[in-house]
């Protein structure tokens, strides 16, 4: 319950909701009181609404509420008690009390860097044709024949083929669809990736960067209705067949983008206000600043076979 209270407090910080105006006293009455301290319902739905939206869904319901409501209680019963041992004029205490009052006001900027930040047009436009790869998408089917050393399983009554074997035989297949064979019909009787085969072959639609790299470039490659070459990955030998492709337009990634540019804004101009703040770092206290480690290497994508 307390750590429950105290994470939507501590979420609180980042406020980003407006607090309602004040309600006439009639239709504000006190919602709870502890000890001389009363709050109002406008205060207390005050307080809920300057919470993130998560922690605003959290408390949606009366019984949530009266939770909260509780926790709070018990933590105000316990600060009045502190006031009245002055624990609050202690210097380590203030010290503390000055470092949260800091980390507020600290986040608080933030959140008006966030709502200044909005990008211009011309800055989202710029980013959508700079990544518009990344917004593309492929519709295909494919039939996969593997060999030995594969992470697919072996089906049930055929051959652990070697490298040489599955290449002959994956050509064998691709004549017949050359051939006229619907793929389809040929994948689930051929495909050794049987979670697709049972579906013709189909793999859905998906995103780039969503397969293992070889077959990625080949389904965003190669032309629309045309049945691949042989394409080998650590599964095994694949026929492709790429049924559409397309990219999402601006307007349908405007959003996004603009979701994604605000907080890199806020940061940015965040490190501008520190950076031409005089900090000086005692190194004889501190030590001198180590460099930053090397990022670690990126695995590519698992994706499907």
């Amino acid at each position: 319950m307390r750590t429950f209270l105290l994470s939507l407090l501590c979420g609180a910080l980042w406020a980003q909701a407006p607090a309602p105006a004040p309600e006439p006293a009639a239709a504000d009455p006190v919602v709870f009181s502890v000890g001389d301290e009363k709050m109002t319902r406008s205060e207390f739905e005050a307080l809920i609404a300057a919470m993130p939206e998560k922690a605003r869904q959290e408390l949606a319901s009366p019984q949530a509420r009266r939770r909260f409501a509780e926790n709070l209680s018990e933590i105000k019963a316990l600060a009045q008690e502190a006031r009245r041992r002055k624990i609050a004029d202690r210097a380590d205490v203030q010290r503390q009390l000055k470092l949260t009052e800091e980390n507020l006001l600290a986040n608080s900027l933030f959140q008006d860097l966030l709502k200044e930040s909005t990008p211009a047009e011309a800055e989202v436009r710029a980013y959508y044709e700079e990544h518009k790869t990344e917004y593309e998408s492929a519709k295909a089917r494919h039939i996969l024949i593997r060999f030995q050393g594969s992470r697919v399983p072996l089906r049930e009554g055929q051959p652990d083929r070697t490298d040489e074997e599955a290449l002959a035989k994956t050509q064998e297949v691709r004549k017949r669809l050359l051939a006229g064979e619907e793929f389809a019909a040929v994948a689930k009787a051929e495909s050794d990736d049987t979670g697709s085969g049972e579906e013709g072959g189909s793999l859905g639609e998906f995103g780039r960067g969503r397969m293992v790299p070889v077959f990625d470039e080949a389904v965003f490659s190669l032309p629309v209705g045309q049945v691949s070459e042989p394409v080998k990955s650590q599964f095994g030998y694949h026929l492709i067949l790429v049924e559409s492709r397309g990219a999402k337009s601006f307007d349908e990634m405007r959003g996004e983008i603009e979701r994604q540019q605000k907080p890199e804004k806020a940061r940015a101009t965040a490190e501008a206000i520190r950076a031409k703040t005089a900090i000086v770092i005692d190194e004889t206290y501190f030590g001198a600043e180590e460099p930053e480690p090397a990022p670690a290497p990126v695995p590519p994508p698992a994706g499907r076979p």
